[in-house]
């Protein structure tokens, strides 16, 4: 499937928001869902840079927000009908410099699934941490090296 990356629009606003908060609720089932909610979106992503991934035909299948000054993947989410088709790697494929550029994220360990897709696009354990979610592991992508 070919999709579109495209900078995030201020109608994309509840969208994103209700993907965000579905998503959550869907993959994180050791949090309480009661502690998720649609408001988190504005939040969690004010001053980020956040890119849209849009099917074919239109329908926004995720997101990916980043901050920029660390080079920091903050969030990433692909609607679940829609995950393992290559949106989560077009958004990846789309960030500046990319797989040249150091990027970082922090992923909850429970989260394997995650963990796995992040594995298999280059990036490496290079740290380990705890939050209100529980334990993450920090995750760094190795420059490709050219040869």
């Amino acid at each position: 499937m070919t999709w579109n990356i495209r900078p995030n629009r201020p109608e994309d606003a509840m969208q994103l928001a209700d993907i965000y908060l579905s998503v959550r609720r869907k993959t994180f089932t050791w949090v309480d869902p009661g502690k998720f909610h649609r408001e988190d979106f504005a939040a969690h992503t004010n001053g980020e840079v956040v890119s849209v991934c849009e099917a074919p035909n239109g329908k926004i299948a995720g997101f990916i927000s980043i901050w920029a000054a660390d080079d920091f993947i903050h969030m990433l989410y692909i609607l679940p009908e829609l995950q393992g088709r290559g949106a989560g790697t077009a958004l990846l494929q789309s960030l500046p410099g990319w797989p040249q550029h150091t990027y970082r994220l922090k992923c909850l360990v429970n989260n394997r699934h995650a963990k796995a897709f992040y594995l298999a696009h280059g990036f490496q354990v290079t740290g380990r941490g705890a939050s209100t979610e529980g334990d993450y592991e920090e995750l760094s992508l190795a420059p490709a090296s050219a040869e």
